[in-house]
């Protein structure tokens, strides 16, 4: 699996995927995002019923790996680039299997987007959450607005992602983010309950209402935020992107001018 960047364990109908960076508290790089998205891929000839997706280590996942190399290219490549953390989601989404998250730790910024793509997400009541990209200067990205919105509504995702707060788990639970809150010795415990659970139900029939009510709840999804990594390619090249970050580095509170 990608040099081991993925685990995977196989018990009956479920499979179980690990993302196995816990060093980088499981920080998605670009091939952590590659391989996720071929993985994603691959479960269209997978004869698992049920995806488990958890996190190595202490940490679900930290977000996108602010210490990965910036590359020296075009700007046409910049913008396919940008684009990798979108694809990587929808290749989630398109798992025709049932996909739960189990959420430990801390799940931030994109690593919060990987459990809005899934179908549940049960979280430690432990874990905390959020979309922190807003104090970096940035939007969040990765075709994920509408995947908060859907879950929490609009007034709480415009307050999730415009103040990138760190919310605890009982919060999250009551806004419908997380669908279950549990003790995290707990956790792996009850996810893999739930899970046998929708293996025992009959394939064709399930995967089929998921596919139908994700086209019906994500129907504009494509039409609207194919534009957000050119969004993200423009706040990137601002001066408040440059202070948010110095700030996140030196722990202190940036003063943004809107430039």
């Amino acid at each position: 699996m990608a040099e081991d960047l993925l685990i995977t364990q196989r018990r009956g109908d479920v499979l179980t995927l690990t993302l196995n960076r816990p060093d980088a508290l499981n920080a998605l790089n670009p091939a952590l995002m590659s391989a996720i998205e071929a993985f994603g891929r691959s479960m269209l000839d997978d004869p698992a019923r049920v995806l488990v997706i958890r996190g190595a280590g202490r940490h679900f996942c930290a977000g996108a790996d602010l210490k990965a190399p910036a590359s020296n290219v075009t700007l046409v490549q910049r913008r396919r680039d940008a684009q990798l953390g979108g694809r990587m989601l929808r290749a989630i989404i398109g798992i025709p299997q049932v996909t739960i998250a189990a959420v430990h730790g801390a799940a931030l910024g994109g690593g919060l987007c990987i459990p809005t793509a899934c179908d549940f997400r049960i979280a430690a009541d432990t874990a905390i959450a959020g979309y922190p990209e807003v104090n970096l200067g940035m939007n969040l990205m990765w075709q994920s607005v509408g995947l908060c919105t859907r879950l929490v509504g609009p007034a709480r995702a415009k307050r999730m992602i415009m103040l990138g707060e760190r919310l605890d788990a009982q919060t999250l639970l009551n806004w419908g983010l997380w669908d279950e809150a549990v003790p995290e010795d707990q956790l792996m415990p009850r996810v893999i309950a739930l899970a046998d659970r929708y293996a025992a139900q009959p394939p064709i029939a399930v995967q089929m209402i998921k596919q139908t009510i994700n086209q019906i709840s994500g129907a504009l999804d494509e039409a609207i935020l194919h534009m957000d990594a050119d969004q993200n390619v423009l706040t990137a090249s601002s001066q408040d992107r440059d202070r948010g970050l110095q700030g996140f580095l030196a722990g202190t509170a940036p003063a943004f001018t809107g430039d």
